[in-house]
This record gives structure tokens, C-alpha cells and sequence, in this order.
């Protein structure tokens, strides 16, 4: 065990050496690159320092990069530099002007007008408000850095992003979220030379690892989770000076507390393998600064595996020294320091020494209360912090409600001119078209109105031309009638005469109606000149009482046909004729004195 430990501390004192000289080489580059090159270099150099611990070098290397970085109007450097600034102000709690930074360090970022810088300036938001225990805020800057980084390739600043948002889903407990993040953490940081960085992923998945192995206790989730953290190991030793001793001292005591915590008591080699890994955490930082915690733990550690065996001497001594190293702490490390005192508290109380059970418990009051007051200076700092915060994005968010208010007058104003001018010419245009329209209109209401005219004269010329035709048919019609009427009478005659056996001269018979045709044609003429209206008003006016023979009558005596000619028409005597005159004069309501013939005149008119 003893050569083991040899191995340990040369190794140790071989691993020092070489990050002495990584910083030394750097160094060196540093003081013969030209000045536009340094500020890059001086970044790389406080990154060290700062994951050694060395937080007052780290500063001042930091702010010599910014400077140079400034002189030159390289903002992408002096961002990260200030990023640097941000980082080392919150590991050594001095948080007075660190807003002041953070905001510093976006407002170079969105000067360099790069997206790889606006990712580093949101990561400084992000690093503020993880010291503010504000994890909503840690996510969505950390979704801003991202967004910066979809067409632009920095897997740097993206595995740092992606690791803080590992750490905030795993103070919510979200499994799906640690293993997601851990895993695109660790993708990233591959891909980079930065093996303390990727020592802090492998570290992540091991907690991930741990999260699924909780959940499922299957054993090949435990195996994972070692398999991660003896990554880191590897790195430590195949990369010397580039794996913080710091960084390997966490992933020792991860290990140590996962051989203590799941694997049996009775498993002596899981024992020996907690204790070794328990010691080499001690003794990685031993002397470091800032690192009393990782020594607590170890011998925390170390204590638990001596009572485990039953060795209570050895258990007191660790646990003691604990004590001494955490009570040299300046300030101390309440949160470690009560836990220790606890332990000593009640390691004694199972002893039976009430005395110092009692001591320690009143220590722990004691110490508690300053934890208290601790926590409570650092919240008003906290609070300060995000008042000004909040104070500050108030204000930006009033000027930005300004400026949008003024963006929006001005679309307004301008939309109300334009509007306006389109109004007009939609006015103008629509009086145009009104007037055209009207005109149009008018035009066709003319047109319209003479078609209808015309339509309208084409109708009634058509009326009047049936109407006279209809006129003609009917003088026609009657014409024929009174003709048809007389052969038929004649034609009734001569068959009488027949019947009785007279001698028929048809030749004088022809003769008369030849003569009779000649003069009815020119009668018929005649007829066909009687107004259409004329029975209708002549039976109006006899009430009706008038015979077919009877409108006969009048017809030729319309005509103007003597007693003669109307007597050989219709076939009758003379004194047959006159007879019919009387009796038609009758029943025409006539007086004697009042002439037949000019009454017909007068209603055929």
C-alpha cells in the first residue's frame, strides 16, 4: 500500500510539473506573438489558472487580454476574456460589480457582430443568473447561445452551454433532460482539445448514468457511471497539465463515494478501491487553494470506510483533521464544516463522551447560525444583483416599449399618408369611373330608350297590319258569306222547282246569275269596305232582334243598292223588300220620318 502511494504522489508531483509547464509554454508563446495575437493566448493561459484555482492570476491575465483585445477593436476575444472575468468573480464570490461585467461582456459580444461572440455573451448571462439559482433564465440564454450556434460551428462554448444546461435539469431531477444534455455536452467537448472540460462531461454522463441506475438499479447503469468517471482518470494521466487537478479530485471522489454508497460492506476490493480513490483525492489537493471541500470530503470518505472496520482511532483522526482543514478555510465552508462537526458530534456521543458530543453540537449551532448569516449576506448580494437586474431590463424594456412605440407612430403616421394618398386615388379613379358609368349609362338608357321605340313602333305597325288584315278577312269573309248565301238560295229554288215539276229555263236562270255575279263583285267590293264594327253596332243597336236575312238587308242597303237589285239578290219581290225596310226600321227603334238608308251611312261611318 505504501509503494501504491509513492506511485500516487510521484504521479501527482509529475502532473503539477506538467501544468506548470503548459502555462509556461503558453507563456512563452505569449511573449512572442505579435500584439494582435496575445489577446487569444491570454484567454487560454486565465482558463488555466482558473481551473487550478489561481483565481488572482486567472483575473489579471483576463483583464491584460480584454485591454489588448480593446486596443485593437477585437471584440470577439474581448468577450471571452470578460466571460473569464465572470466566471472567476463567482468562484471567489465577489459579486459586487458582477452584473457590470456580465452586461459588459453582451454588450462586446453585440459589437463583435459575430455569432460565436453573442454565444459567449449570452453564456456570461447564463453564468450570472446560475449564481442567482435563477434556472429559468439559465435555460433560456442558454437557448439564445445555441440559437447563435445553428450555422456557425464552436463545439466550446457549445459544450460549456450544453453542460449548464445539464446542471440546471439536474438540481429539477429531470432524467430525460440530464442524459439528453450530458450526452450533447460531451459530443461537443470531443471535438475540442480542451480535456479538463471534457473530464467535466464525462462527469456529467457519469451522473446521468447514476440518475438511469436509481430508477432501473440495473447494474450495467452503475458500470456506466464508473466507466465515465475512470475516463476522467485517463485523460488526467494520458494528457499531463491539461486535466486540472482539481477536476480528477471530483472525479475521485465521485468514485470513492460510489464504491462506499452501492457496492456491500462485506466487498473488501470495492473497499479498497473507495479508500485508494478517497486518498487520491486528499492527496491531489492538499495545499491547493480554495480546495478544502474536496479534502473534507475525502476524509469524510476515508472516516466512513475506518468505522466500517471498526477502527475508531482512525475514524476520530480523519474526522479531526477534517475539522482543522475546514476551520483553516478563510471564510469557511459553513455547509461542509457543520457536517463535519456533526459527524464528530455523534461519533463521540457513540463513544460515550457526552463532553465532546456536546462541544461539537454546540458547535454546530454556532456554526449554523454563521451559515445563516453567510447565506443571508450572500442573498443580499444576490438580491442586489437582480434588482439591478431586473431594475436594468426594465429600463431596456421601457426603452424598447419606447422605441417600438415610436416605430409603430411612425408605420402610423406613415400608413395613415399612405392611406390617405390612396383614398384620394381611389376617389379620384372612382369619381372617374362614376362619370364614365353615368355617361355609359346614359347612353345605354338612350340607346335603350329608342330601341324601345323603335320596338314599340315595329309592334304596333305589326298590330295595325294584323288588325286590317284581320279587317279585310272578316269584310272578306262576310262578302263571301252573303254570296255563298244567295247561290245557295238559288240553288234551293231550282230544286223546288224541280220537286214540283216546273220547267226550269236554265239557260235565263245562268244568264240572270251572271248577271247578278258581275254586279255582286262589285258589291263585294263594296262590302269589303264596311266597317268591322258595323253588325256589331247595328244588332247593339236593335237589341239584337235583327235575323241573319235581316243584316243582310242592311248590308245592301249600306251599299246603296236600290229595291230592285236587293230584290234580285236576295230573291224576292219588291214589295218584299220594302217590307223589310219597315220592319227593320222597328226594330231599329227608328220614327217614321227618320231615313233608313242615312241612319246605315251614319253608323258605317
Amino acid at each position: 500500500m505504501k509503494n501504491c502511494l509513492y506511485i500516487i504522489a510521484m504521479f501527482m508531483s509529475m502532473s503539477s510539473i506538467a501544468q506548470n509547464r503548459w502555462a509556461d509554454s503558453l507563456q512563452t508563446a505569449i511573449d512572442q506573438a505579435g500584439e494582435k495575437e496575445k489577446p487569444a493566448l491570454l484567454n487560454e493561459l486565465a482558463e488555466i489558472y482558473r481551473i487550478n484555482k489561481n483565481y488572482r492570476a486567472a483575473e489579471s491575465t483576463a483583464r491584460k487580454s480584454a485591454a489588448i483585445a480593446l486596443k485593437h477593436d477585437n471584440f470577439i476575444d474581448a468577450t471571452k476574456a470578460y466571460t473569464l472575468l465572470v466566471f472567476t468573480r463567482i468562484n471567489t464570490q465577489q459579486l459586487a460589480d458582477l452584473k457590470q461585467i456580465s452586461d459588459s461582456a453582451l454588450t462586446l459580444a453585440q459589437q463583435a457582430k459575430d455569432p460565436v461572440a453573442m454565444a459567449y455573451g449570452y453564456y456570461s448571462q447564463v453564468l450570472l443568473f446560475k449564481m442567482l439559482d435563477n434556472g429559468e433564465e439559465v435555460v433560456r440564454f442558454c437557448n439564445k447561445g445555441l440559437k447563435e450556434l445553428e450555422n456557425t460551428d464552436d463545439p466550446y462554448i457549445a459544450a460549456r452551454i450544453y453542460y449548464r444546461l445539464y446542471a440546471v435539469y439536474s438540481d429539477w431531477n429531470n432524467e430525460a433532460r440530464v442524459n439528453t444534455y450530458a450526452r450533447k455536452a460531451t459530443e461537443n467537448a470531443l471535438r475540442t482539445k480542451d480535456y479538463n472540460l471534457l473530464s467535466n462531461c464525462y462527469m456529467a454522463m457519469s451522473v446521468a448514468h447514476e440518475y438511469n441506475f436509481n430508477t432501473s438499479k440495473s447494474q450495467s447503469q452503475l458500470d456506466s457511471t464508473l466507466f465515465f468517471l475512470n475516463k476522467v482518470e485517463l485523460l488526467y494521466r494520458q494528457h499531463p497539465g491539461q486535466v486540472g487537478n482539481f477536476a480528477y479530485a471530483i472525479a475521485c471522489i465521485n468514485l470513492a463515494n460510489c464504491y462506499l454508497k452501492y457496492y456491500s460492506e462485506t466487498d473488501t476490493g470495492a473497499a479498497a478501491k473507495g479508500m485508494h480513490y478517497a486518498n487520491t483525492a486528499r492527496d491531489l489537493t492538499k495545499g491547493m487553494a480554495n480546495s478544502e471541500e474536496v479534502v473534507a470530503s475525502s476524509l469524510g470518505i476515508l472516516s466512513e470506510y475506518a468505522s466500517r472496520a471498526g477502527n475508531k482511532t482512525q475514524t476520530e483522526s480523519y474526522l479531526l483533521e477534517a475539522y482543522r482543514v475546514m476551520k483553516a478555510q478563510q471564510p469557511p465552508y459553513y455547509y461542509t464544516l457543520i457536517n463535519v462537526v456533526q459527524a464528530l458530534s455523534s461519533f463521540y456521543e457513540q463513544q460515550g463522551d457526552r463532553e465532546k458530543a456536546l462541544k461539537f453540537q454546540k458547535e454546530v449551532t454556532e456554526y449554523n447560525k454563521k451559515d445563516f448569516n453567510q447565506k443571508q449576506a450572500v442573498n443580499a448580494q444576490k438580491l442586489e444583483i437582480q434588482y439591478e437586474t431586473e431594475k436594468k431590463n426594465n429600463e431596456m424594456q421601457i426603452l424598447k416599449e419606447q422605441e417600438r412605440n415610436r416605430r409603430l407612430q411612425s408605420y402610423l403616421y406613415g400608413a395613415i399618408a399612405l392611406v390617405a394618398v390612396l383614398a384620394l386615388l381611389i376617389m379620384y379613379r372612382a369619381n372617374r369611373f362614376r362619370m364614365r358609368y353615368a355617361l355609359q349609362r346614359e347612353r345605354q338608357l338612350q340607346l335603350k330608350v329608342k330601341l324601345e321605340k323603335e320596338e314599340q313602333a315595329r309592334l304596333k305597325a305589326e298590330q295595325q297590319l294584323l288588325e286590317t288584315q284581320q279587317q279585310q278577312l272578316k269584310k272578306e269573309v262576310m262578302a263571301n258569306v252573303l254570296q255563298l248565301e244567295h247561290k245557295n238560295q238559288t240553288l234551293i229554288n231550282i230544286k223546288d222547282k224541280l220537286a214540283e215539276g216546273d220547267k226550269v229555263n236554265m239557260q235565263k236562270i245562268l244568264k240572270e246569275e251572271m248577271i247578278l255575279d258581275s254586279n255582286f263583285e262589285h258589291a263585294k267590293l263594296q262590302i269589303q269596305q264596311v266597317h268591322p264594327d258595323f253588325f256589331y253596332l247595328l244588332n247593339e243597336k236593335a237589341q239584337r232582334k235583327l235575323t241573319m236575312l235581316d243584316l243582310k238587308f242592311c248590308a245592301y242597303l249600306y251599299l246603296q243598292m236600290d229595291t230592285r237589285q236587293i230584290a234580285q239578290l236576295m230573291n224576292v219581290e219588291a214589295k218584299s223588300v220594302r217590307m223589310s225596310r219597315y220592319r227593320i226600321k222597328q226594330k231599329l227603334g227608328l220614327d217614321k220620318e227618320e231615313d233608313l238608308n242615312s241612319f246605315l251611312q251614319g253608323l258605317g261611318a
